[in-house]
């Protein structure tokens, strides 16, 4: 069944600036880095402070590790349950009868992680190609200050089951002929060829690297169809498999899922803790060259 276009383009989106029906949101965060033999690989900063220096009018801003992800979980960045999510949307005005468009600064990842959680609730978000970068690249107009928001809604959520794996799940499938496992980290992260911030270095054994990086552009929109296609045939990733995405913290995976999505993939998953768990638990195995 053909999907909804996942992406917008920057000239899409400000034909519709000033429509009472879009619901328009920020959705950076950066990944800073912390004292070396620290318990965790990086300082999540919500993008709140890049957001009021300047940001696309209308828009609202989210702020994923601090209100849409389990406070309580080891991990950043994890699923919260969907209650949890269903009052964070309401309170930021999400309305499935609007247009949903996310956006973020400096990558698309945090854009298309919100994307699939979306997603997961049952809601097709639309997400913008190139980000604020290639907006402001083109002159666009951009607005300072706090986020202004939207009326608050009741969001219900219409599940969709199995975007998201735990552990338990992944060591299920090493080895299944039926599976194909993804990383989206670069090559030397895939390969334990560098240390990782994460824990062990090297890879889910038996997975094979598609980087996320490989799949952007040098103006920060997502390459095309056609060569997404190809590097992912190349790594084996075909229609028939079950695919689990996994990268370091379930964030840059999601640029290779919405790619996947746009190519009809329809059996996909993606690892939520990734290797900010599995390189960390000595009861999992890992594989380097």
């Amino acid at each position: 069944m053909p999907q909804p276009n996942p992406l917008i383009t920057t000239e899409q989106l400000a034909a519709q600036l000033g429509d009472p029906n879009l619901r328009l949101y920020d959705c950076t965060t950066y990944n800073e880095p912390v004292p070396s033999g620290s318990g965790v690989p990086y300082r999540a900063v919500p993008g709140d402070k890049t957001f009021e220096a300047g940001h696309i009018p209308g828009a609202d801003f989210l702020d994923l590790q601090g209100e849409f992800s389990d406070a309580s979980a080891q991990q950043f960045f994890m699923m919260p349950d969907v209650a949890h999510l269903e009052a964070a949307f309401g309170r930021h005005g999400l309305d499935v009868s609007k247009t949903i468009v996310l956006y973020s600064i400096g990558t698309m990842m945090w854009s298309t992680r919100f994307w699939w959680m979306l997603r997961s609730l049952g809601v097709d978000a639309r997400v913008l190609d190139g980000g604020l970068d290639k907006w402001k690249a083109e002159g666009r107009p951009v607005e300072m200050g706090a986020p202004k928001g939207y009326p608050a809604t009741t969001f219900k959520a219409t599940s969709r089951e199995g975007l998201f794996v735990d552990k338990t799940a992944v060591k299920a499938r090493l080895g299944d002929p039926a599976t194909v496992i993804v990383n989206a980290l670069g090559p030397q992260f895939h390969r334990g060829l560098e240390p990782s911030r994460y824990g062990r270095p090297g890879r889910v054994p038996g997975s094979v690297n598609v980087s996320a990086a490989t799949l952007a552009n040098a103006d920060k929109t997502l390459t095309t169809l056609a060569d997404a296609e190809a590097k992912f045939v190349a790594a084996g990733v075909t229609r028939d498999k079950n695919v689990i995405l996994y990268c370091g913290g379930g964030i840059s995976a999601t640029i290779d899922l919405l790619l996947l999505t746009q190519l009809g993939y329809d059996k996909l998953t993606l690892y939520d803790a990734s290797m900010g768990e599995w390189a960390r638990d000595p009861g999992l195995p890992i594989e380097t060259d």
